[in-house]
């Protein structure tokens, strides 16, 4: 029998996983880009609470992020690198989807709606979130229904899909709308306080966290009436479906493991730094069973 002197048997099995690790880095360009720069980038939102924003040191946090992690560290096990530079690149709602598309960005991990409109650009992962859009409003004017609306000056944030069900609903229901759109969600909160808007269109949680961070939540009301249910993913390259399939395995490994009901309470449950506010949120039925049967639909009926 031929016995492999143990240097010689050491440098044979690592040539072997070196050469594994690059044929799974050659079906997939951006695991390739990884790889032959030693860097992945990571789009945040920086105010985006509690999904992705930054806490007081600066430093990009959130629910999104930690689910973003668990893909990174997929990554280094997929490649064989212990080492790995994470860069991250602040996004907003108008630049997330053309940096991811032109590979600027490898994962956005932010607040993202997944639809039918935007997997003609980008790739989304399985669902990590389930929100709904609603209506902030003063409570001393409250828009409580749709049907509320009419007549009313509505603000949103540009590039959101907000903006395009408040369209929608105009045509749909022949509504007298007048339609802002604010650059982020400070200045649209801010436009319902100056009077320049009577209400907010954005997904719940958005609203949950506007009114919990104002300083003064007794002065606003968030709509009973959802105008959309929006499923989020980590948004990533359309053209790169074995990466595709390395992230869908990590969450959906949260998602096994349990662990994603551990981050879920962190995050909406408990006090979130940096000002220790508590957004009380309940895990809807929704996201439950998003947990539970793993999908990437951008069908809102697949949610309801």
């Amino acid at each position: 029998m031929f016995l492999l002197h143990p240097l010689r048997w050491a440098l044979a099995l690592t040539t072997g996983l070196l050469a594994a690790s690059t044929g799974l880095a050659a079906e997939s360009m951006t695991l390739r880009k990884i790889q032959e720069t030693g860097v992945v980038t990571i789009g945040y939102r920086d105010a985006s609470i509690p999904l992705s924003y930054l806490d007081s040191r600066q430093k990009p946090i959130g629910y999104s992020i930690d689910i973003c992690q668990r893909i990174v560290d997929a990554v280094k096990s997929r490649l064989q690198m212990n080492e790995l530079t994470v860069r991250m690149v602040p996004v907003t709602s108008a630049t997330r989807i053309p940096l991811v598309a032109n590979g600027t960005v490898d994962l956005e991990c932010g607040v993202t709606t997944n639809n039918a409109e935007r997997q003609q650009q980008v790739a989304f992962t399985v669902t990590t979130f389930v929100a709904e859009s609603r209506v902030l409003s003063k409570k001393s004017s409250p828009v409580q229904t749709v049907s509320a609306l009419q007549g009313k000056t509505v603000v949103s944030t540009a590039g959101t899909t907000s903006v395009r069900h408040l369209q929608d609903l105009g045509r749909r229901r022949g509504m007298d709308l007048t339609i802002l759109a604010a650059k982020d969600d400070t200045e649209a909160l801010r436009m319902v306080d100056t009077d320049r808007a009577n209400a907010y269109a954005m997904d719940d949680v958005l609203l949950r966290s506007a009114v919990a961070t104002s300083g003064r939540p007794e002065d606003y009301v968030i709509s009973d009436d959802a105008l959309s249910v929006e499923p989020y993913g980590i948004m990533l390259n359309r053209h790169d479906p074995e990466f595709k399939r390395l992230a869908d395995e990590a969450i959906i490994s949260l998602f096994n493991n349990g662990e994603i009901y551990r981050l879920y309470h962190k995050w909406f449950r408990a006090p979130i730094p940096p000002k220790g506010i508590n957004l009380q949120m309940p895990l809807s039925p929704a996201l439950e069973r998003a947990y539970l049967r793993p999908t990437d639909s951008p069908d809102p009926a697949t949610y309801r």
